[in-house]
């Protein structure tokens, strides 16, 4: 990629901006925080989770991906003026986490896709927040993206970096985005609605699975379950807030301008990281 113009520079405080995006987007795994809060990694008991559970896991995910993505086509309001509400999504996905962590994996197809919908619900609040239009399908669709952005390393496949999945998602999100802007029905026999909601739900699987395996770590209960909810709230916030700073600025700049500049201070980063041999 070449290096934009000198007219295409950032202008300093929106290159800090997007340097605080980058730590958001690909800096501690949502598997690291896990294990930080319980002690013993999350990955250890995923693992030796049988593949029927997987499976089982991946299928919720897709569940609650596709409901999300039809409360996202129904009933945001692009208009509202208010600031994120992240701490009261926090503590509605702590008190759902609470219930599903007292009643176990048996809860889980009914109050994953319930905590999806608070997620996606302080995610457009963000997206708001930093001038992204949620009167178009496009904005919306970049709010139920997030979920595919929030897996940074539990599946070698998905180890990516942030504009190497947007990449991956682009086909996908076009497509869905041409069938609902034509129909604005969400249904994921539909294959260019199927495509997309299989693909963020993969992903989105993937933090579900980690999160599961949390449950199955001994001090892990009902009061673990809230903040266990929490941390996998606050994880998704996290990816939105640096999700919609990035697409803030490429509409400011363009995307190829904004790519280039990341993709520098990620290579910064990284050598950075090599010196202090973090």
């Amino acid at each position: 990629m070449k290096p934009p113009a000198p007219e295409q520079t950032l202008a300093p405080a929106h290159l800090e901006a997007l340097r605080r995006a980058l730590l958001l987007l690909e800096r501690t795994s949502f598997a690291t925080q896990l294990s930080e809060y319980a002690g013993r990694p999350a990955n250890y008991v995923l693992r030796k989770m049988p593949k029927t559970i997987n499976d089982r896991l991946n299928h919720i995910a897709e569940i609650a991906i596709l409901k999300s993505l039809d409360v996202a086509i129904k009933s945001i309001k692009p208009a509202s003026k208010r600031p994120p509400a992240t701490k009261l999504s926090s503590l509605l996905a702590g008190i759902s986490g609470g219930v599903g962590g007292f009643l176990g994996a048996a809860a889980l197809p009914v109050e994953l896709p319930l905590t999806t919908i608070v997620m996606l619900r302080a995610i457009a609040d963000i997206a708001r927040h930093h001038g992204e239009n949620l009167s178009t399908i496009e904005g919306r669709l970049a709010c139920v993206e997030v979920f595919a952005l929030g897996d940074r390393g539990s599946n070698e496949r998905m180890n990516l970096g942030y504009y190497a999945s947007r990449a991956l998602l682009s086909k996908f999100t076009k497509d869905a985005s041409t069938f609902l802007t034509q129909r604005g029905v969400a249904t994921a026999s539909t294959p260019l609605v199927g495509g997309f909601v299989s693909e963020v739900a993969s992903r989105f699987g993937a933090v579900v699975s980690e999160r599961a395996a949390a449950g199955a770590i001994p001090v892990i209960g009902a009061l673990g379950g809230a903040t266990v909810n929490l941390i996998f709230m606050n994880h998704f916030q996290r990816i939105a807030r640096g999700h919609f700073m990035v697409r803030r600025l490429e509409r400011l700049y363009g995307t190829e301008v904004v790519q280039w500049h990341y993709m520098h201070l990620a290579k910064q980063q990284a050598k950075s990281a090599a010196r202090t041999g973090e």
